[in-house]
Formats: structure tokens, C-alpha cells, sequence
């Protein structure tokens, strides 16, 4: 029961990372692409911003790359714990961040000035993807 629990910890842990980036870069895609047909010459700020939520994947694939050599007879449901919480935390961090960034494209779209501002309130977010992999990584 311990192994399966072990293994099921890193399935979320990686799984539901990439699905949250799936999600957060799909929903600032699909504002980019609206964005490109008002302003196309702000297409590389776009791109900039439609690719930050990628990174919670990245977060998670750190997270199961340091786990997947570890002894899951004892630690399994240790490893399911701390699978499930970065999973989580990834999952929501990047779709939230998806959207940040998406209000950002739409109002760059519109005219504003608003690339720093957006990039600043997208951090936010990320910054708890970076804390759920450092809790990680210190157990």
C-alpha cells in the first residue's frame, strides 16, 4: 500500500503541474490570439506573458525528478502528501497566473501600458509554486 501511495504521489505531483500550465498557458494563449487582431505589434509581450505559466510544469517535473529515486515502502505516504500539495498548489498557481496574464494581453490590447504591472502581478501567483517546491525539496 506504501509503494502505491508513493507512486500515486508523484503522478500527481507531476500531473497535476503540467495540467495546471496546460490550463494557464491555454487561457493567456487564447487571449493573445483575441489580442492580435487590435495590436499584432505587441505580439512578442504577448508571447512573453501567454509562456509564464509554464513554468509551475517545470516545478513539478523538479519536484518528481528529487522524489522518484526515494524508498516508497516507508516514505509512500509521505510522498503522497507532498504530491498531492505541489500538484495543487502548481495546478492552481498557473491557472490563476493564466488569467492574470490574460487580462494583462487584453489590456496591452487596448492600448495601456501595462507589460510590467502584469509581469509584477503574475509573480505573485508563482511565488507559492515556488514555495510548495522548496517545502517539497526540504523534506
Amino acid at each position: 500500500m506504501n509503494e502505491i501511495l508513493g507512486y500515486l504521489g508523484l503522478g500527481l505531483m507531476l500531473g497535476l503541474a503540467g495540467i495546471g500550465s496546460c490550463l494557464g498557458t491555454t487561457i493567456a494563449g487564447n487571449a493573445a490570439e483575441g489580442a492580435l487582431k487590435k495590436d499584432p505589434s505587441k505580439s512578442v509581450s504577448y508571447m512573453i506573458l501567454s509562456a509564464l505559466p509554464s513554468t509551475q510544469g517545470l516545478y513539478g517535473f523538479v519536484a518528481f525528478f528529487m522524489y522518484k529515486g526515494r524508498d516508497f515502502m516507508t516514505g509512500g505516504p509521505l510522498i503522497f502528501g507532498i504530491g498531492l500539495g505541489v500538484g495543487l498548489v502548481c495546478l492552481f498557481s498557473a491557472i490563476r497566473q493564466g488569467q492574470v496574464c490574460a487580462n494583462g494581453i487584453a489590456g496591452m490590447s487596448q492600448g495601456h501600458d501595462v507589460m510590467v504591472n502584469t509581469l509584477i502581478y503574475a509573480a505573485l501567483p508563482e511565488f507559492y509554486a515556488i514555495l510548495a517546491l522548496v517545502g517539497a525539496l526540504m523534506m
